[in-house]
């Protein structure tokens, strides 16, 4: 469904109610509605909440995620040069984390840190600014990469969404505040790059939400400045119901202008995308007309037990015109910003196709537990499992609920 009425959000109230549904769909230029984790009626499997911030000053990039999906927590690095079109993404993954990586329920408090051998992320309130600080070993070849980055000039206004999927209890919310200065440094080997505010712009993608299994979604975004004034962009569709909201949004000047629907044309080679050749985008109100050139396709296809994703972020460079509320035209030329198709397959709990099989290793990692241990648990009956061949397998459930019998211990 994608004929639109808008619906604004201009009240705080809770986003779900007694049922875990969206009280209000629709979106909202501030974070109103008032996220509770505790008010979700979903299993921890499903839950799944983000924080991911990019910098960059159309010359270099820098991104940096600390993710709690339930059944897999991922936080992860990139570096981005787009004059050397090259990138390099390092992601550790951990098992089973069911939320208690605690991450805030509100982007404007809280702190969102995660350490674990190697490395650790940490985004956090200071002095009304946010900082980011990162540390990762073993980042691009053997070399690590490290730095703090302050971000203030934080926009009075931002996109705020709360979309409904067909099924009860689900939804996605989001919150996505475009073009913060960045100022601070990065230190890659023995490279050192230093960031001002006048050239760097971020952006936080923050996300809380429980999903449907499978999802395919595209989103687009731009922060930069014309003449001294930040201007930027959000657009996307692909999640959930958005009849009653998309969350395509201008930034100008600190003031949000909403949009109604932007179309990714994506060009085809066959049957397939051709990320790399000139892409386009329209509107169906005619306020947002642009042409991509495309600089580097940021491609991840993961295939392991729990997830199955094939991802293509593509960084480039914008040229067009998008029309503010009240008409006046905003001419952009060589705006660098990106755009991006995702499609994933993945949760567990409740989906037949889901119902994994984890194997000893796993199941030590996840339950912290030697070898040796869990032969223990296999002879006293605390955990079932199958046997295939000469290698034991446990069903994800029980492990889950294994995890909850030791921790009321």
């Amino acid at each position: 469904a994608r004929s639109m009425n808008q619906h604004e959000i201009t009240e705080r109230r809770p986003l779900l109610d007694a049922s875990g549904n969206l009280t209000e769909p629709g979106y909202a230029k501030t974070l109103l509605p008032i996220y509770r984790r505790s008010d979700i009626k979903a299993g921890k499997m499903r839950i799944k909440e983000w924080d991911y911030y990019l910098i960059t000053d159309g010359h270099i990039g820098l991104a940096l995620t600390i993710a709690d999906n339930g059944y897999m927590g991922l936080d992860s690095v990139s570096f981005l040069d787009f004059d050397g079109k090259w990138e390099k993404t390092t992601s550790r993954m951990r098992a089973l984390p069911l939320g208690r990586t605690q991450l805030p329920e509100s982007s404007a408090e809280g702190a969102s840190e995660i350490s674990r051998s190697g490395y650790a992320l940490a985004f956090y309130h200071e002095d009304g600014a946010r900082m980011l600080s990162f540390h990762m070993d073993k980042f691009l070849d053997k070399e690590p990469i490290e730095g703090i980055v302050k971000l203030t000039d934080e926009p009075a206004e931002s996109m705020v969404i709360a979309t409904p999927f067909d099924k009860p209890g689900h939804f996605y919310y989001n919150q996505k505040i475009n073009c913060m200065r960045a100022e601070g440094w990065i230190e890659l080997g023995d490279l050192r790059f230093e960031l001002t505010k006048d050239k760097f712009f971020a952006v936080l993608d923050w996300g809380r939400g429980v999903w449907t299994y499978h999802n395919t979604w595209y989103w687009g975004s731009a922060s930069g400045e014309l003449d001294g004034i930040p201007f930027g962009w959000n657009i996307g569709y692909g999640f959930g119901d958005t009849s009653a909201a998309s969350e395509n949004m201008l930034f100008y000047d600190g003031k949000a202008h909403k949009l109604g629907q932007v179309t990714f044309h994506i060009p085809m080679a066959g049957k397939r995308e051709d990320y790399l050749a000139p892409w386009r985008f329209t509107s169906d109100d005619g306020r947002f007309e642009m042409d991509f050139a495309p600089i580097l396709d940021r491609a991840a296809c993961t295939d392991v037990k729990l997830i199955k994703s094939d991802q293509h972020q593509v960084f480039g460079r914008f040229t067009g015109t998008a029309l503010l509320d009240d008409g006046t035209p905003v001419r952009v030329k060589d705006l660098l910003g990106f755009a991006e198709k995702v499609e994933k397959l993945c949760g567990m709990s409740g989906d037949k196709a889901l119902q994994k099989w984890l194997d000893n290793q796993e199941v030590c990692e996840i339950l912290g537990i030697s070898k040796r241990t869990l032969q223990t648990y296999r002879d006293k009956g605390v955990l079932s499992y199958t046997q295939i061949g000469h290698k034991m397998y446990y069903r994800s459930e029980d492990v889950e609920s294994l995890i909850g019998k030791l921790k009321k211990k």
